[in-house]
């Protein structure tokens, strides 16, 4: 029963996706409200959520502490409803304004494709369409490998647009080639840094403090390809309205060492760290490690 109703699971995107294809007036209200639903019912996701906000701010009160809490999970909610009713009739289409665009045109420009790092903040997936779509260059999202089948359709429908294809990571032994092989034509690959999973290669940074883990496949790909990694975060300014903040790319190499790579990897996570401390109630992290 628990799993059925977990909050990542079918159950709660199946609800979202329902009421996203109503009229706008409702989904802006209805969402927020839902997430304040499945906050009140989701216990260790909403203790992860509280914990994680100590982290990025450090301690400000009871109440304060439960208002973001609170306006993770509104956050959360209204970003799963916008992506899930995109493209639905009379539904009109998200925008995003592109913060730093010239770092990802001359990235795109050095022929070797892009690797775009990114993490699990507020409508992240469209960076395909306010970065790669119209440019003639595919895009492939790359996600984790999510335990229930049914939940991991509804939300690849949602990612799919022209041009973007969705990869989930471990499942396919063969995936790292065909990125490798897409980069190599100048294609764009994007993949999250804020989860590592056991089972992957990973890097030990620094993040808020505390120690953590980066996942080195995107180092890997880069030093393998010459594409160089360019970090993109979203984050949401209003209904169906986002904001793409791009930062200044990092090259690798085939010669690249170790110190090399957990310098990168440290980079990376200092570039994390400064996003997700100006909207940390947009960091989508339902976990505590």
């Amino acid at each position: 029963m628990a799993a059925r109703f977990a909050l990542e699971g079918p159950f709660w995107r199946r609800v979202a996706r329902r009421g996203a294809r109503g009229p706008g007036w409702f989904v802006r209200v209805a969402a927020p409200i839902a997430g304040l639903a499945v906050c009140a019912l989701a216990g260790e996701p909403r203790r992860a959520i509280a914990r994680n906000l100590v982290r990025v701010r450090g301690r400000r009160g009871r109440l304060r502490e439960a208002l973001d809490v609170g306006q993770t999970f509104i956050n959360y909610a209204s970003c799963l409803a916008e992506s899930l009713g995109s493209g639905a009739e009379g539904t009109t289409p998200a925008r995003a304004i592109v913060r730093g665009e010239l770092f990802f045109q001359d990235a795109l420009a050095g022929g070797h494709g892009v690797v775009l790092v990114t993490a699990h903040t507020a409508g992240w997936e469209i960076l395909g369409a306010a970065l790669a779509r119209g440019r003639g260059r595919p895009l492939t999202l790359v996600v984790a490998e999510e335990g229930d089948p049914t939940a991991a359709a509804i939300q690849d429908g949602a990612r799919l647009a022209p041009g973007v294809r969705v990869a989930h990571a471990g499942r396919d032994p063969l995936a790292a080639l065909a990125l490798s092989a897409q980069l190599r034509a100048g294609g764009v690959v994007a993949l999250q840094i804020d989860r590592a999973p056991a089972a992957v290669r990973s890097r030990g940074v620094a993040l808020f403090g505390e120690p953590a883990r980066l996942p080195e496949g995107p180092l890997r790909l880069a030093m393998l390809t010459g594409a160089p990694i360019v970090p993109a975060f979203v984050a949401r300014s209003g209904f169906r309205r986002y904001e793409v903040t791009v930062r200044p790319p990092l090259v690798l190499s085939r010669a690249s060492t170790d110190a090399d790579l957990d310098a990168a990897a440290r980079r990376l996570a200092t570039e994390l760290e400064t996003f997700v401390r100006v909207h940390p109630t947009q960091w989508f992290h339902f976990r505590s490690e």
